[in-house]
């Protein structure tokens, strides 16, 4: 369990190195950016609303988009733990593994350990999507267990557990990196494969191959998009 939590924390500190230069963690990029990792928590959290139809007045119907929620519970997950990474290196502790120990110190972690993957109702998801917003949004100072702790039972009301987070996160990360090798930053990235946006292409490529590698996943990748043009 520690190794996945771990092995995760390693994968998005080595994109952050990649992209955003060996000083992200002093809050910006080699660019000159500020890096906000809150602000993008509490976005992505707002996308993750958009996967339901809460909405009153129009399409009242519909069914919740699930597969895209879970891909925005990933994106959330990478802001996370990319915060904490910053908030300990703050501190001067550069120790990965005492993050993973911490996150799964979190009192909701044992929620995700369960082979089983239920969905949530859907008041009760946006009600907890709504408070990794309010502790992104919070002035005060940041409680990464509170963090943690809202953040695993979302998880544990997503339809997700943390086998499939895991499988979900290593291929976003994979398609974060494709993404930037190809233009994402200047703009020229191709977002919509053929009716198809890359997040959803991915999936597939992973539904097709559960045992693929990381590897191959990103080589695959460069397949599918070569075929656009």
């Amino acid at each position: 369990m520690k190794n996945k939590i771990l092995l995760m924390l390693e994968l998005q500190n080595e994109l952050n190195n990649a992209t955003n230069g060996l000083e992200w963690t002093k809050g910006v990029t080699k660019n000159g950016k500020t890096i906000n990792w809150r602000r993008c928590i509490y976005m992505e959290c707002a996308e993750m609303v958009d996967s339901f139809a809460w909405k009153h007045w129009k399409a009242i119907a519909q069914e919740p988009d699930w597969k895209n929620h879970q891909i925005e519970v990933v994106d959330v997950w990478h802001f996370i733990m990319s915060l904490a990474i910053e908030e300990y290196a703050k501190k001067g502790k550069n120790s990965l593994e005492e993050i993973a120990n911490a996150a799964i110190a979190s009192k909701n972690f044992s929620k995700i350990t369960a082979s089983e993957c239920l969905f949530g109702e859907m008041e009760d998801v946006l009600c907890k999507v709504e408070d990794l917003m309010r502790s992104a949004l919070a002035k005060s100072d940041l409680d990464l267990d509170v963090l943690f702790d809202d953040f695993f039972d979302l998880v544990a009301i997503s339809g997700l557990n943390l086998d499939s987070l895991y499988k979900l996160y290593v291929g976003k990360n994979i398609l974060n990196q494709f993404r930037q090798d190809n233009g994402y930053k200047e703009g020229t990235y191709i977002k919509v494969w053929d009716g198809k946006e890359d997040n959803v292409v991915m999936q597939l490529i992973w539904e097709e191959n559960s045992n693929i590698t990381p590897e191959l996943l990103y080589s695959e990748l460069e397949k599918a998009y070569a075929a656009l043009s």
